[in-house]
């Protein structure tokens, strides 16, 4: 097939994006861990290593210091490595984390199969039925109505009745919280278990900034004769007659196609792209009414000329410690996460904010000058739409001071660290990268926006009414992340289109 990607920046990736946005510093401008990405197999299918993709694999992924303490809990890729972490806070909760970790991975091993595949009901129960019949430790959990509650339950509570000690339950809770939706929602409980899959998998980190995935993808595309258009947003999508189904207009072409994928916002491709011929008025108005919710968090990108020192961790001589290739949990107290949340309810940005610290030049010195460091700082919760009457191009200074404090408490030795910074309020998020009201997962990743559900039961299996035309992304099953399953699951549903007679082989014609 004759293929073209039209991406709307000057250069690929979307959210899976790397720039130097200062003179020396690569800076990630989307996403920055790759959880699952690896897992997949897609890099090895489309033999990625041959456009020079590598991983480095973060060990530990995961690091809480806690607070007024020379301790924190390091999670590793071994489950007993992260045991002994515990013990030395908590040796119960050592032996809870070792029982929850083997209860939950046996689970979402299910769960990960299921986001491998698109979200039939067939492929949904038939998945649960198949590792029911063969493997009765999961036959067992299933069959638990212990099981049910906690899946139906809130992450948080199922963390407060697993755990007794309370830096494990913020860690546990600051980690869980990164999906988007708060400890209190329910049905939410395996936001905590899916961490599980991490000890199994591992967390990774391309080499070059997280964009060397997606230049990675691009050389490989290119290399089968497929054409990227650069810097060239879509305007609108319209019918077309035979052979070719579609007329898909940019700012400096137009093309046809017999079929197109959008891999765009579910709410930008059916309220901005699409004619109305091709979106029926029952579609249109259940993706209006679709919860995007009122933003997320925001990012602060900072250059910076030495790491994060946490109280009792041990450095070498560069000022590199182990902790520094995780995600880095700063908040101290599950409270202090709740009031972040409640102004984020009241429409305000919080007052102080819980933050995620990545130092990924402590692994990949690419990324920053001979001697110098890049630190991302990841916060939460930060309305897109504000109750006060500020706007985010005013307080964008203000409010990353906030987040800097947060790591300067944690760590004091960076007061006089910082050399430049690239902030990303909500509404920079949505600005550069269409992430709209600065909603990283596209969706609210609530239970009845997932899975079949997800963006509606009529468009969960990536087609949309009009023959041809296809959706994938976060908006789709399995939700946000750097993934690739929603891609591939979609490129799969076409091509089973295809060898059926659905669809034609009709090629892309520039004008």
């Amino acid at each position: 097939m004759k293929t073209a990607v039209l991406e709307r920046r000057p250069i690929v990736g979307g959210a899976v994006c790397t720039e130097e946005i200062l003179p020396g510093y690569r800076f990630d401008v989307g996403s920055s861990a790759h959880i699952m990405f690896k897992a997949t197999g897609i890099a090895e299918e489309l033999e990625l290593e041959k456009a020079g993709l590598t991983y480095l694999e973060m060990d530990p992924w995961a690091y809480y210091p806690v607070p007024g303490t020379n301790l924190g809990i390091s999670f590793h890729r071994d489950l007993e490595a992260t045991c002994q972490s515990i013990a030395k806070i908590s040796p119960e909760d050592a032996e809870a984390y070792r029982k929850f970790n083997q209860q939950w991975e046996e689970l979402n091993d299910g769960v990960y199969e299921v986001f491998q595949k698109p979200p039939s009901p067939g492929n949904l129960f038939g998945s649960i039925f198949k590792r029911n019949l063969f493997r009765p430790k999961s036959r067992k959990l299933w069959s638990s109505m212990d099981t049910v509650r906690q899946l139906m339950g809130s992450y948080g509570r199922l963390i407060e009745e697993t755990f007794i000690s309370e830096p494990v339950r913020t860690a546990m809770t600051w980690l869980a919280a990164q999906s988007g939706p708060p400890p209190t929602e329910m049905a939410t409980g395996d936001f905590a278990g899916w961490h599980s899959m991490i000890h199994k998998h591992g967390a990774w980190r391309a080499q070059g900034g997280s964009g060397a995935l997606t230049q990675a993808l691009q050389q490989r595309f290119e290399s089968f004769g497929g054409e990227v258009f650069l810097d060239s947003p879509v305007r609108r999508i319209t019918p077309a007659g035979a052979p070719a189904r579609f007329t898909v207009e940019t700012q400096k072409q137009t093309l046809t196609a017999g079929t197109v994928v959008m891999a765009c916002h579910i709410k930008t491709a059916v309220e901005h792209l699409l004619d109305q011929e091709l979106c029926p008025a029952p579609v249109r108005k259940k993706v209006s009414q679709l919860r995007v919710g009122n933003g997320f968090g925001m990012i602060v990108r900072h250059a910076v000329n030495q790491l994060p020192q946490y109280s009792g961790i041990k450095s070498d001589q560069r000022g590199v410690a182990d902790c520094h290739k995780s995600l880095q949990l700063l908040c101290p107290s599950r409270q202090y996460l709740t009031e972040a949340h409640l102004d984020y309810l009241r429409g305000r940005p919080p007052k102080d904010p819980a933050v995620l610290a990545m130092t990924f030049s402590s692994m990949d010195h690419s990324l920053a000058p001979q001697g110098k460091h890049v630190l991302f700082a990841w916060a939460q919760y930060h309305p897109y739409e504000l109750s006060n009457g500020e706007d985010w191009d005013s307080i964008a200074e203000r409010e990353a001071d906030k987040i800097w404090e947060v790591i300067c408490r944690y760590a004091p030795n960076m007061r006089d660290a910082m050399e430049g910074r690239f902030i990303q309020t909500p509404l920079e998020l949505e600005r550069r990268l269409g992430l709209l009201r600065g909603n990283v997962m596209h969706l609210e990743m609530s239970f009845d926006q997932m899975f079949c559900f997800r963006p509606t039961p009529a468009l969960s299996n990536y087609r949309f009414p009009a023959k041809g035309l296809y959706l994938c992304g976060a908006s789709t099953h399995p939700g946000g992340g750097v993934f690739g399953a929603s891609g591939r699951n979609a490129a799969t549903e076409i091509l089973a289109d295809l060898r059926c007679g659905k669809l034609k082989t009709q090629a892309v014609a520039k004008t």
